[in-house]
């Protein structure tokens, strides 16, 4: 898999990929990364990448041509391009999983107040937000976003286990985990986990997730309740 990141800002992104486990995939060649800053396909003299809005509106927009042409240079005939923006579909696991699959991904990484809204029309596959609040720019999006991607695709992870205890599968959080010591300031492990049985102990975590669920996201739907 590849991941093509269009900012303005690529600086801020590079340093995400060079330790943990991240890393360590990368040096084995199971991702590659590529950073664009489109500032560098304006036309303009000065470089200049965005203008005021047509009708009015506070802030400036990014035009269309830069990021046009940027799009354009690095885009392939299997490239998957999503534009980030609040104004858009909430990404999530199952979004993960889904783009897990793909051979190239673009990342567009918005800034100011935005695209011009032809850019979105004439360029994305997909446009993704990633919850609702707003952010001074894509990157932090396009980093959680390819994270949670790149933990997908095979090899990446240590133990693919890790995957099948993880929140949202199944629609649910992942269920409250415990180390040693046995008591920790006067808590203590929940005393099933310490008898080795693991029916015992996959049902319980199972219901520990369920009650999490309810208590933190009563918005999810849980796959026994009608």
């Amino acid at each position: 898999m590849k991941i093509t990141f269009l900012s303005l800002f690529p600086n801020l992104l590079r340093g995400y990929f060079q330790d943990s486990i991240l890393g360590r995939a990368k040096e084995k060649g199971l991702f590659e990364v590529e950073f664009v800053d489109f500032r560098e396909f304006s036309h303009d003299r000065h470089k200049k990448v965005d203008r005021p809005k047509v009708g009015g509106g506070a802030g400036m927009l990014l035009e269309p041509q830069p990021l046009a042409d940027a799009i354009e240079a690095v885009k392939g005939p299997r490239s998957w391009v999503i534009f980030l923006t609040p104004a858009a579909k909430r990404f999530n696991q199952n979004d993960a999983k889904r783009l897990s699959q793909k051979e190239h991904i673009i990342f567009v990484c918005g800034r100011y107040e935005g695209f011009d809204e032809r850019l979105i029309e004439l360029y994305a596959d997909e446009v993704l937000s990633l919850g609702d609040f707003v952010l001074t720019g894509g990157e932090v999006a396009a980093l959680a976003m390819s994270d949670a991607i790149l933990r997908n695709v095979e090899g990446v992870l240590g133990n693919p286990e890790s995957l099948r205890e993880e929140s949202f599968e199944g629609n649910l959080l992942e269920a409250p985990s415990f180390t040693k010591p046995d008591s920790f300031k006067g808590k203590k492990i929940v005393s099933e986990f310490l008898k080795g049985n693991h029916a015992k102990i996959s049902a319980l975590k199972y219901d520990m997730a369920v009650m999490r669920t309810r208590y933190y996201r009563p918005d999810k739907r849980i796959a026994d309740e009608k």
